[in-house]
């Protein structure tokens, strides 16, 4: 069996998200089927830029077939416009041409679709926001199966999405909020839909020793990994944790891990380490006491699985329900709402070691219950087979 992945820009430079989740998952369903990637030129999501080569090259072992952007995005522009959208009444015409600022839009990547749809027997779109899901989607309805990421902002209630989620033969769902959400606006209950999520590389072994000789770190901290962008909530963390640190004699300190989109601050008890590899990455879950996920928007974390799988417990923002969901259901963290909360929930932390280490534990049970690699095949598995028959 032939398969297509089908994302908006993808590559061993790009870490985290859809991307990243869909790197993961090709590779890992590799050992089964054919599979090929489907992708633009771009590396940078603010213009889409093309900067790769157009063609064919191999990741990991993946033939990943690039395709050309038409143009780059004029963020000033395409700002404006979806301003506009939210706040006045508009027509879908409107959100078509929302779709076509939103981008990557490339032309090259439908037509190769529409012109190929014979060689492959499914097209696994992911992210149903971008250019490629809408029109790819909808020129290959009858093999299309979508991970949608979606998730609870504005932009979910466009009319244009509303018939989008009746099209795909199967939905592969990040989580229980997810699949909820999703039905619950559009009624595409008869769509076939599993919720699935994604697994990680969890090492057998792992240096925390490692991480804190690497970056000069000494005493506990807080970790957050990801895009440090005012969309994921960083802008609040700072917020919280130099007021927190402002009010209570705590040790503890915050360490950034990935690509800096907005300001740090300047200040010794934040330290920003950069885009690091994978080692150094859960290096740093075994030496740190928590994770934090602060966005408020989010279809699904990695990183909080990741953590998760590697006994480390979390806190979460609770005004993202999948955050919250994921939190619950694995009584591996706590999450917040205020200011107040995230105090109170840090000083609990730091006063129960016991209970940390529990909720740890916890989150390792509900990793292996639900995220290992076996399961996560066999889910992707069974729904194709499922919607084939």
């Amino acid at each position: 069996m032939k398969i297509a992945f089908a994302i908006q820009r993808y590559g061993l430079d790009i870490n985290g998200g859809a991307e990243l989740h869909c790197r993961y998952i090709a590779e890992r369903l590799s050992k089964y089927c054919d599979v090929e990637v489907l992708t633009t030129c771009s590396r940078d999501y603010i213009t889409w830029k093309n900067a790769y080569r157009a063609g064919v090259e191999r990741i990991n072992g993946i033939p990943v077939r690039r395709f050309e952007v038409d143009r780059e995005r004029n963020p000033d522009r395409f700002g404006r416009l979806q301003d506009e959208i939210l706040r006045l009444p508009h027509t879908e015409s409107d959100e078509l041409r929302w779709m076509d600022e939103q981008g990557p839009a490339s032309t090259r990547l439908i037509q190769f679709i529409k012109k190929n749809q014979d060689q492959y027997q499914f097209f696994i779109f992911f992210s149903y926001r971008y250019y490629h899901s809408f029109h790819g989607i909808r020129t290959v309805p009858h093999k299309s199966l979508l991970v949608p990421t979606a998730e609870p902002d504005s932009i979910i209630h466009f009319k244009i999405f509303k018939g989008l989620f009746h099209l795909p033969q199967g939905f592969v769902y990040n989580s229980v909020e997810e699949k909820r959400q999703i039905q619950c606006l559009s009624s595409n209950y008869q769509v076939p839909g599993d919720v699935v999520g994604v697994g990680s590389e969890i090492p057998d072994v792992s240096d925390g020793q490692a991480f804190r000789r690497k970056f000069n770190l000494d005493g506990p901290f807080l970790l957050f990994v990801g895009r440090i962008d005012e969309n994921k909530g960083c802008g609040q963390l700072f917020d919280f944790f130099l007021r927190f640190k402002a009010e209570t004699d705590s040790p503890l300190k915050l360490v950034l891990i990935g690509a800096e989109v907005m300001k740090i601050p300047d200040d010794p008890r934040i330290v920003h380490t950069g885009f690091i590899g994978d080692k150094d990455k859960f290096d740093a879950l075994n030496a740190c006491e928590l994770l934090i996920m602060p966005s408020f928007y989010e279809s699904l974390s990695m990183v909080l699985l990741e953590a998760w799988g590697m006994g480390r417990p979390t806190l979460a923002n609770g005004n993202c329900r999948v955050l919250m969901g994921q939190s619950i259901r694995s009584n591996a963290g706590l999450f917040y709402t205020n200011y107040e909360e995230f105090k109170r929930s840090l000083l609990y932390f730091q006063s129960n070691p016991d209970a940390a280490r529990m909720m740890g534990e916890n989150g390792r049970r509900f990793y292996r219950e639900n995220y290992t690699w076996d399961i996560i095949e066999q889910k992707y598995l069974r729904l194709m087979e499922k919607v084939r028959n």
